[in-house]
């Protein structure tokens, strides 16, 4: 599946149904229609099909799309890519293939590469494609994908997952990632690099998807630990201690960790330093501190700290972060 030969371009078939979003069926298009070898001759051939076409298809606004082929191009295809499906599609709202999407699946040719891009994911899963295998899909959609199918291995933290036939992506853009990621496997880095330039996109993107989520501290209220937490989130640039915390609202340490797990889920040292982390991360998204100075309000005392449990908790430096989000 690797070697994609010059004569006969390695064919790529894009399933999407109703409420697809313009710019992820636009990825494979852009990514694999713009590789060529050394002689300039296309790579790839990449086409458009749906469950119940040839025919129209209404994506998430006001952007319909003619889509030249039925399902039945996904019977020659090299690669198939699913991309996200509607919020309230009944694949990712219940975790089950309608009739239709079940019939065009059918119709992929064993040993068919198979790629998704965001919640394209859960049609892989409820066809019982990705049990016991590794694989993502955006961060937003983790819990609840989970839930439905706890056999799948989901990692939320990456932007793709490569496990051979099936790949899998994060929310919307890390298509970009994975279908360079595939060009690079296909046909080596110089080729995926050129591809890169021609779409002004980054060849490799540092981190995951981790450095898009923010964990907002819950506001303080008449909880039982409210006190502690709205105490500790002014005063973060401290050192602070559980004894410290606890004092707040007069309990024993063995108390207020009881209760802190009890109402946030978590112990209190991972919960602080998740807050150090998120008040890092505003601080590097808005001002213009130098690396020890963001480390000091933040509490963690030197920019090489800072880099270390920055990087541990994002996958990513405090400096990329900032060029990232800041620019």
């Amino acid at each position: 599946m690797g070697d994609v030969g010059v004569t006969s371009p390695h064919r790529v078939a894009v399933l999407i149904q109703d409420g697809f979003i313009p710019f992820e069926i636009g990825i494979p298009h852009r990514i694999f229609g713009k590789a060529r070898d050394s002689e300039d001759r296309l790579l790839y051939e990449v086409v458009t099909c749906t469950t119940g076409g040839p025919g129209p298809v209404q994506s998430d606004s006001d952007v319909v799309v003619l889509a030249p082929h039925g399902p039945e191009a996904l019977a020659d295809a090299d690669t198939v890519v699913i991309p996200k499906f509607g919020a309230y599609d009944e694949t990712v709202s219940d975790g089950v293939l309608t009739a239709p999407l079940k019939e065009a699946l059918d119709m992929i040719r064993p040993g068919t590469r198979i790629m998704s891009i965001c919640t394209g994911a859960f049609a892989l899963a409820a066809a019982g494609l990705l049990d016991g295998r590794p694989a993502t899909t955006h961060w937003a959609h983790t819990d609840h994908f989970r839930t439905l199918f706890p056999q799948v291995r989901l990692d939320p933290d990456v932007l793709f997952v490569d496990d051979g036939d099936i790949l899998t992506s994060a929310g919307v853009a890390s298509g970009i990632d994975l279908c360079l990621h595939v060009v690079r496997r296909d046909h080596g880095a110089a080729v995926a690099n050129r591809v890169a330039r021609v779409t002004v996109v980054p060849p490799h993107r540092d981190g995951g998807q981790a450095q898009f989520i923010r964990h907002h501290a819950p506001a303080p209220g008449d909880t039982g630990i409210s006190a502690a937490t709205a105490w500790a989130l002014a005063h973060l640039d401290r050192p602070l201690t559980l004894e410290a915390m606890a004092s707040q609202v007069s309990m024993s340490v063995r108390t207020f960790t009881r209760r802190f797990r009890d109402e946030t889920g978590d112990s209190p040292g991972r919960w602080l330093q998740r807050q150090r982390i998120e008040l890092a991360r505003t601080l590097l998204e808005t001002t213009d501190l130098s690396m020890e100075q963001v480390a000091t309000r933040c509490g963690l005392n030197t920019a090489q700290s800072l880099r270390l449990h920055f990087h541990a908790a994002l996958g990513i430096t405090p400096t990329a972060y900032r060029r990232t989000f800041r620019g």
